[in-house]
């Protein structure tokens, strides 16, 4: 007995098998844009020590 396949797997299915290196790429992209390194906390602490307080509204003209 042939189980249901929705559009959406067999066209899934049939992408994967026309570009093998699908899985790869998706991986890379993914590291070029959401995969960060781990944040340095010393480092971290240092910049927002060293911020400068900025005006509650930085557009108000004091004449």
């Amino acid at each position: 007995m042939a189980m249901y396949e929705s559009d959406i797997t067999q066209f899934l299915k049939t992408l994967k098998q026309e570009r093998p290196s699908l899985d790869a790429e998706q991986r890379e992209g993914r590291a070029l844009l959401w995969d960060k390194a781990p944040i340095d906390l010393e480092e971290r602490a240092r910049a927002d020590a060293s911020r400068v307080a900025q005006k509650p509204y930085v557009y108000a003209s004091e004449n």
